[in-house]
C-alpha cells in the first residue's frame, strides 16, 4: 500500500494527480531558487498572510498549499506525498482525492486564520493537506478496517504519533494547520469512504498487462507474483520511518 515499487513512468501513469501536485510544488520551489525575484513575487502573492486575508485576499487560503520554504520543508512534504497519497488516489478516484486533499488544506488554513489572532502571522506549506490524508487513513484504522491491513494500520498509527510529537516540539511549525488538517481528513471519513474499495496493486498490474501486445501463458506466473515482497516489508517500512524522521529533523534546521 505504501511501498513504491513502480518505475517513474508507471508512477506518472498510475497516480497522475499525486504526480502533478508533487511536480507543481517542486517546480515552484525550484523557480524560487533559480529565479529569486520571480520566486519571491510568487511567494508574496500566495503566502498565507493574515493581514492580507483580512483585507479580502481569500485566495491565500489555497495558494500556501503549493508553497514551501527551505529544502527540508519541500523534501519532507514531497516524500510524504509520494508515500501516502498514491493509495488514496487509487481508492478514492481522482475527483474524490483532489477534493479530500484540498478540503483538508483549505480548512486547515481557514481555521489557522480564525485561531491565530496576529495579523502579521504568515505560513506556507502543504502540511495541512498531508495531515488531512493521514487523518483519513486513521479513520480507516478505527472505523473502516476492511480498507487497510494490520501492518499498514500500525504504520499509520506510528506515523501519526510521530507527526504529532514533531508538530509540538519543532520550532516554526504551523501547529494549527497540522491539527486542523488532520481533523478535517478524519471528519471526511464517513462521507468520502462510502463504497470505496481497498487499495489493490493488481489494478496497476492489469493496466500494464493490457498495454502489452504479447500473448502467452506462464504456468509459474502466480508463484512469481505472490509474496515476493514480504521478506522486505519490515525493513522497508522501518527505513521509511527513519527517513521521515530524519527529513523532519532536517527541515527544522534548514
Amino acid at each position: 500500500m505504501f511501498l513504491r515499487t513502480e518505475s517513474f513512468k508507471d508512477f506518472l501513469s498510475f497516480y497522475p494527480v499525486t504526480a502533478c501536485i508533487v511536480g507543481l510544488q517542486i517546480g515552484i520551489w525550484l523557480l524560487n531558487w533559480i529565479i529569486p525575484p520571480l520566486g519571491q513575487m510568487i511567494i508574496d502573492f500566495g503566502i498565507g498572510f493574515h493581514y492580507a486575508i483580512s483585507m479580502g485576499e481569500y485566495w491565500r487560503f489555497v495558494t500556501p498549499i503549493f508553497l514551501h520554504g527551505g529544502v527540508g520543508h519541500i523534501l519532507f512534504n514531497s516524500f510524504a506525498l509520494v508515500i501516502f497519497a498514491p493509495a488514496l488516489e487509487q481508492m478514492l478516484g481522482k475527483g474524490k482525492f483532489i477534493f479530500t486533499y484540498f478540503f483538508a488544506g483549505i480548512v486547515a488554513n481557514i481555521l489557522t486564520f480564525v485561531v491565530e489572532p496576529s495579523l502579521g502571522y504568515t505560513h506556507l506549506g502543504a502540511s495541512g493537506a498531508i495531515y488531512g490524508l493521514l487523518g483519513l487513513y486513521l479513520f480507516m484504522v478505527f472505523f473502516e478496517k476492511r480498507l487497510i491491513d494490520p501492518n499498514n494500520a500500525r504504520l499509520i498509527l506510528i506515523v501519526s504519533i510521530l507527526g504529532l510529537i514533531m508538530t509540538l516540539i519543532r520550532a516554526n511549525i504551523n501547529v494549527e494547520a497540522h491539527i486542523f488538517g488532520f481533523i478535517a481528513g478524519f471528519a471526511l471519513g464517513p462521507i468520502i469512504l462510502k463504497n470505496v474499495q481497498p487499495f489493490s496493486p493488481w489494478k496497476n498490474t492489469r493496466r500494464v498487462s493490457h498495454g502489452n501486445d504479447d500473448i502467452g501463458f506462464d504456468p509459474n506466473r502466480w508463484n512469481k507474483k505472490r509474496y515476493k515482497w514480504k521478506p522486505y516489508l519490515k525493513p522497508i517500512i522501518t527505513a521509511i520511518l527513519i527517513i521521515l524522521v530524519l527529513l523532519g529533523l532536517l527541515s527544522s534546521i534548514l
